[in-house]
């Protein structure tokens, strides 16, 4: 998937070489650095990289302003340096640095690129060569560099430590450091050695949360509180996920909180929303990039989904599942090699893309992504399928029509169904077993026949195996080999009913026949419903009967949940008009005879009704939109003989004023629509003030750093 997963760590990556430590620093930086080096031990086993924002224009005299404060080597840095423990090394000016199999190697810096971010640049290459071994560092600087690279370091399984804003000259960079999420550590310059030869001694294993935190009937009670806040505010139930992992993670919020215990952590979550909502953010780690796992998305483009569309209808999309999203990179990598292979044979798709993180879809849905998570894509497909825009890329709209995300909690949701391919990639291994052959059903469940499942490096169906075939063992690739439909569990909430159904009683016929009676209800329904369409009171398109689909869009596109975007456009400004009537009216609003050109190019004429339907038990209604064809009509002239004018005028007045009636409702759908085009462009224009915002910030922190830099040299020279 790459999903949002609890917590990841590579349990191999780095377990040889020195513990390195890159540290960021920028404007204010200087003393910071001296605070840390001051409290270094001259027998670390640690070696220290250190990585700023030189100017280019100045040689730089960090060297021997850092060689005040400790006793270990300092070099500045010369290409292919080997890194040995107990040892300083400076980034030079103009220079780009990374680590590879244990030596800086430098570039030079790209002159012409307005923001360069070689903190970011040395942190990824510093997860990507020493894993657990890697410690990234963030102390004070103006802008945003370093927050994103932290990421990999924490993703690798190293330790990131932040500088406590308050102790920090410029803020702006431990702050952003905060905000992604991942510091194990908010500490003063002064305290971080103590961490940093802790961890050393732990071998990179993080601290025993359970033994120190958890021990003991009160604070298991008191973790069982954090668990029911969690989820009465977020509807996720965090026992179902493995409590080792969860409670690193609630520990990691509790030292940030400075609680000296669970119980008092407790009562700051009662009290404080903001940090139950930090916690929940926490508890739920965004580990994704397009592409990622080359190898797997090439054996998925090369062999499984090219026969996957050779067996599929021609005449229907194909159907894609996937499942924990996260902010929907793993989505639109699926599609874009969907569209390579479908577009030439004029074939469409549909990928349903859900998780239970809204801000992470909130995300997923902008489709604005940061070069970082682009590493894997090749420069023909971000030609082809991204824009350039300010520090990040925006994905084309026709690829984003593609895919619809949505809230869906794959624990106690009901599965999507007629799927082709279901991906869940990396979630799985975090639920508990029970758990996890729950979701496997669900996905069997989900697919049809010849139906792939793909899972994460480190999944397999479990009990399931018998029922799938093994594509690719190592990439996790299976093949649904039956029709057969293993039942769901019938609490499983449905997916698009509002409000909750009321579940069947648990009777043995509930609980093993549910699938069957699910299917027969649908059959009858077919049969028996008029073509119509059912809507919630928000306007979102529930359920389609009796041929209703011949007056909804027929596209690949992405359709979102509004039934007025997806009826066809003849329609959409009339079902607009007569949902808002329909919600203020108990009775029935129609509009009859409408004309309306079906996909085939022929005309018919409808009645349309819209009316409300309430469910027992509830106070949220639904709308029917019912579509009656009228047969045989057509204009007939009339004998002169035969028209009573006064009935005509009553009649030309009525039809005048049901069109005036239809004109004022179309004419108000029109304002909200330009009023919703205006909030868009607003929405734009701020972004374009925040982009503007950055570049501003980042001119800031230049000027700080030659400022800084100036101050050095004239004590230097004063000297």
């Amino acid at each position: 998937m790459d999903d949002f997963e609890l917590e990841r760590t590579d349990p191999t990556a780095g377990d040889t070489g020195p513990y390195v430590v890159g540290v960021g620093a920028s404007a204010g930086g200087l003393e910071a650095l001296q605070l840390l080096f001051d409290n270094i031990a001259a027998k670390t086993t640690m070696a220290f990289v250190v990585v700023q924002h030189l100017s280019p224009d100045f040689k730089s005299l960090m060297d021997e302003l850092l060689g005040r404060h400790t006793e270990l080597p300092i070099h500045l840095v010369e290409n292919g340096m080997l890194v040995e423990p107990g040892h300083v090394y400076l980034i030079p000016p103009k220079k780009e640095m990374i680590i590879s199999d244990g030596r800086l190697l430098l570039s030079e810096r790209d002159r012409q690129q307005e923001l360069t971010l070689p903190i970011d640049v040395f942190f990824r290459s510093l997860a990507q060569d020493c894993g657990r071994r890697g410690v990234a560092i963030v102390l004070s600087g103006s802008g945003s560099d370093g927050s994103r690279g932290i990421r990999d370091v924490h993703d690798a399984g190293g330790l990131v430590i932040v500088q406590d804003i308050d102790s920090a000259q410029f803020g702006g960079m431990p702050r952003t450091a905060f905000e992604a999420g991942v510091a194990d550590w908010i500490l003063p310059p002064s305290q971080m050695p103590r961490v940093l030869e802790a961890h050393v001694r732990r071998g990179g294993k993080p601290a025993a949360a359970v033994t120190e935190f958890a021990a003991g009937p009160v604070a298991s009670a008191a973790f069982n509180d954090v668990y029911r806040m969690l989820e009465s505010e977020f509807g996720l139930d965090f026992t179902n996920y493995k409590p080792s992992t969860v409670t690193r993670r609630i520990e990691r919020r509790l030292r940030l909180s400075h609680a000296d215990d669970v119980q008092q952590y407790v009562a700051r979550l009662q009290s404080e929303r903001a940090e139950l909502n930090t916690l929940y953010r926490d508890l739920l780690i965004g580990v994704t990039r397009f592409f990622r796992n080359e190898e797997a998305f090439g054996v998925l483009e090369q062999h499984v989904l090219p026969e996957l569309i050779r067996n599929s209808a021609p005449d229907k999309p194909l159907r894609v599942w996937v499942a924990g999203c996260a902010t929907g990179e793993e989505a639109y990598s699926l599609a874009i090699l969907l569209h390579e292979l479908m577009s030439p044979l004029n074939r469409t798709f549909k990928i349903f893309a859900t998780d239970v993180h809204r801000g992470s879809l909130e995300i997923a849905g902008r489709a604005f992504y940061e070069d970082a998570s682009l590493s894997n894509v090749s420069q023909e497909r971000r030609d082809r399928y991204f824009t350039p825009s300010g520090n990040g890329y925006q994905l084309i709209t026709e690829l984003r029509q593609s895919i619809v995300f949505a809230p869906h909690n794959v624990i106690k949701d009901a599965p999507f169904t007629r799927v082709d391919l279901v991906s869940c990639r990396n979630m799985l291994i975090y639920f508990q077993p029970s758990v996890q052959q729950r979701v496997l059903n669900q996905f069997h469940f989900a697919l049809n026949r010849g139906g792939i499942m793909f899972l994460g490096p480190s999944e397999s169906p479990g009990a399931l195996l018998k029922d799938f075939e093994t594509v690719e063992p190592h990439w996790r690739l299976f093949r649904k080999h039956s029709d057969v439909r293993n039942p769901v569990d019938p609490r499983l909430q449905p997916r698009l009913a509002e409000p909750r159904l009321t579940p069947i009683a648990s009777s043995p016929f509930a609980r093993f026949s549910m699938s069957n009676l699910l299917a027969t209800y649908d059959v009858l329904l077919e049969e028996t419903m008029p073509t119509s369409l059912l809507v919630s009171n928000r306007g979102e398109l529930v359920h389609v009967f009796g041929g209703a689909n011949r007056f909804l869009k027929v596209r690949g596109g992405r359709q979102g949940p509004d039934v007025v975007d997806q009826v066809t456009d003849q329609l959409q400004l009339l079902i607009a008009g007569g949902l808002r009537r329909a919600q203020l009216s108990a009775e029935a609003i129609v509009f009859k005879n409408v004309q309306v050109t079906l996909e085939d190019g022929n005309e018919t004429h409808l009645d349309i009704t819209l009316r409300t339907i309430k469910p027992r038990g509830t106070d949220v209604p639904h709308i029917l939109i019912t579509f009656r064809t009228l047969e045989g009509v057509e204009r007939v002239p009339v004998p002169a003989k035969e028209i009573d004018v006064g009935q005509l005028s009553r009649d030309q007045m009525g039809t005048l004023q049901a069109e005036l009636d239809y004109t004022k409702d179309n004419l108000q759908a029109a304002i909200e629509q330009l009023e919703a085009g205006n909030e868009e462009l607003q929405s734009s224009n701020e972004e374009l003030m925040s982009s503007n915002e950055e570049l501003q910030s980042t001119n800031e922190e230049l000027q700080s750093v030659n400022e800084e830099l100036y101050t050095v040299n004239a004590e230097y020279q004063s000297k």
